[in-house]
Formats: C-alpha cells, structure tokens, sequence
C-alpha cells in the first residue's frame, strides 16, 4: 500500500506540472470548416492566448497532407492569401485566427470533413530561446453559415 501510495503521488504531482506546462498557452474556440466531397482544402480557425511571448510556427494534422498558417489582407483593393512563416502571439493578448484574417490552411485533405467532426491539429510554438513546444487542440468541424454566425 506504501508503494501505491507513493506511486499515487507521482502521477499527482506529474499531472500538475504537466497541466502547468500547458497552461501557458490557451485555445478557445477551435473549429474547421466542414467540407463537400472531393474538396481538397479547408480553414481552421481559433482564439490563442499565451502568458508569454511566444510564436506559433508551425502547424501539423492527420487529416491533410499539408497545413500552413495562412494571412489575407487587401492589397490595391485585392484581397491576397499568402502562407507565412510564423504568427506572433504576445503575451497576455487573444489573437484570433478568423475567416479573412490569419488562419490554418488544411491542403492535400485526406477524406472529406463532415459537420460533427473532430479535426485534430498540433500547434508548435517556440519561444524566445529558440525551445519549441506542442499543443494538441481538438477542433469541431462546422458548416460555413453556423460558422460565420458563431
């Protein structure tokens, strides 16, 4: 029972720091765009926040070939989507990855996304002293029209 008990402990303490890792960085709100069949692209979009200045700068998941961090923004009243190589997350602040603004761009899709789905993503982030860390967020994917009115 002592070893139990100390082996209970472990997996306490090991919980906390683990949660205490994660809680520097905060996701609300993920969701994907639902797909038709064959379409081979969608969005996914969130609401970041970090106690630190970090920067998200990359952006990986199972169920297309390719994700990227994606900006649009007018350019002589055109508007233009470009990949990017990392978005800025200050500390203390939201950033919200939106529909016309920064998001992930999910390329080379796997299968079609139905409304309903759990699409997951991983988000590396990488703080001043070059460490990169994971998160694991599980985004639901939504139709346009709910999406838009969310």
């Amino acid at each position: 029972m002592k070893n139990f008990n100390k082996l209970l402990v472990s997996a306490v303490l090991f919980s906390g720091f683990s949660t205490a890792a994660q809680a520097q960085v905060t996701v609300k709100e993920a969701w994907v765009r639902a797909t038709v069949p064959q379409q081979k692209a969608s969005g996914a979009f969130m609401q970041i926040s970090s106690v630190k200045d970090v920067k998200l700068v990359e952006v990986r998941s199972p169920v297309a070939g390719i994700a990227e961090l994606h900006k649009m923004e007018m350019n002589d009243n055109i508007m233009k989507m470009r990949s990017v190589d990392s978005m800025d997350l200050p500390a203390g602040k939201t950033v919200e990855l939106k529909p016309g603004a920064y998001h992930v761009m999910l390329l080379d899709l796997k299968s079609q996304i139905k409304d309903g789905d759990i699409v997951p993503l991983t988000l590396v982030l990488e703080n001043k002293d070059k460490k990169r860390e994971t998160i694991e967020v599980k985004a639901i994917a939504k139709p346009l029209n709910q999406a838009v009115h969310h």
